[in-house]
């Protein structure tokens, strides 16, 4: 077959998107193949032995496999495409395929070494995900510096989406390091910190490749003019930007994918003095989950902590006016050393405000600094 490609070549037809596009459609028939095995057989959808795995994965990967058919119909010929485009395909099939073949052996499918199969296996799924982003990543470079049958607001999509693609899968990477580091340490793998989800920012941009070029097509089925498409997917592409911001800041500070009230406390902290304000608070808020308790799943408990401040009607309304539950007396003297003319508050960090109140009373311009208090 010949591999050249004239620009009226319809994208599925490229020599090099053959496998990618077969291999493609039978992911994406695998994954709602699998949604009616869960609907049958029921069982919860998350969970490492859940079905949300190969419904996913298989719907995940057949799509990325067709977005990158799409954008190396595009690319001028190179040599070699065709057997790196194919074998990019069947990289994908086989990531995916082991995974189904997990959730039908009753096992997890990541971070599982329980037996030498189930190592070789997820080990396995690793170099082959890697080898595609590598291919991912050398698609964006060509991509980025090569002359291409696309008009600018889908040039705009696929470049932009490729550049997702690169950073999502620099973070699936991310999160298969850390999940092993946690694992060996004894903790939850798909955790980071409290409460952090680090497969957030890994799936929040991941498919841009897919819906950055819809909406590209969708407004040129609308008859918008080129100009207004392309600013369009412009916008669209900062949005998504937002949105992959935003979950890593709520990863790596670790919290729960949209508990986002501790934002507010972090704001009042940010306007009082940012990092000075945050420094005040002398233990580790990362160690405390969504309900701010800490220790192990069968002994959680909460931590209550002192502060200082002057003995006063406005300074005791402001601290009440924050949590009403602190707690503050006046003349015995704690870690934080209270005694004449100041009062002895003590807090505790349960309830799920505990990481913006601890915030928000740090922030105040008359407390100095918060212990962890011990009742000693």
């Amino acid at each position: 077959m010949d591999d050249t490609r004239t620009p009226t070549t319809p994208w599925h037809r490229d020599p090099r998107a053959t496998w990618l596009v077969r291999l493609g459609l039978v992911l994406v028939a695998s994954g709602v193949v699998h949604s009616g095995v869960w609907l049958v057989r029921g069982g919860p959808w998350e969970g490492p032995l859940a079905w949300r795995k190969p419904i996913l994965f298989g719907i995940s990967g057949g799509l990325t496999a067709l977005s990158l058919a799409w954008v190396w119909s595009a690319l001028p010929v190179r040599r070699g495409d065709r057997r790196l485009a194919a074998a990019t395909a069947w990289t994908l099939f086989v990531e995916v395929l082991l995974i189904d073949v997990q959730c039908w052996r009753g096992v997890a499918s990541h971070f599982n070494r329980s037996t030498p199969l189930d190592s070789l296996l997820y080990d396995a799924m690793g170099v082959l995900i890697v080898a595609v982003s590598l291919v991912i990543l050398d698609l964006t470079v060509r991509l980025m510096g090569s002359p291409v049958h696309l008009a600018a607001d889908r040039l705009v999509a696929a470049r932009a989406g490729m550049m997702f693609l690169v950073v999502s899968c620099g973070l699936g990477v991310w999160v298969s390091v850390v999940g092993d580091l946690r694992m060996a340490a004894g903790l939850e793998p798909e955790r980071y910190g409290a409460a952090g989800v680090p497969k957030f920012p890994h799936g929040a941009a991941l498919h841009a490749i897919q819906w950055l070029p819809a909406i590209a097509w969708a407004a040129a089925r609308a008859g918008l003019t080129l100009r207004t498409r392309t600013r369009l997917v412009t916008a669209a592409s900062v949005a998504t930007a937002v949105l992959l911001s935003f979950a890593l800041v709520q990863t790596l500070t670790g919290h729960a994918r949209f508990d986002v009230r501790w934002w507010a406390g972090s704001l009042a902290a940010a306007s009082a003095g940012g990092h000075h304000v945050a420094r005040k608070i002398e233990f580790d808020l990362a160690l405390l989950d969504a309900a701010g308790l800490v220790g192990p799943a069968d002994g959680k408990v909460a931590i209550s902590y002192e502060f200082r401040i002057p003995d006063t009607p406005d300074t005791r309304a402001a601290v009440l006016a924050i949590d009403a539950g602190i707690e503050i007396a006046a003349g015995p003297r704690g870690r934080v050393a209270a005694g004449p003319g100041v009062c002895l508050c003590i807090g505790s960090t349960h309830g799920p405000r505990h990481r913006a109140t601890l915030l928000e009373l740090a922030a105040l311009p008359f407390v100095d600094r918060i212990a962890r208090c011990h009742f000693e």
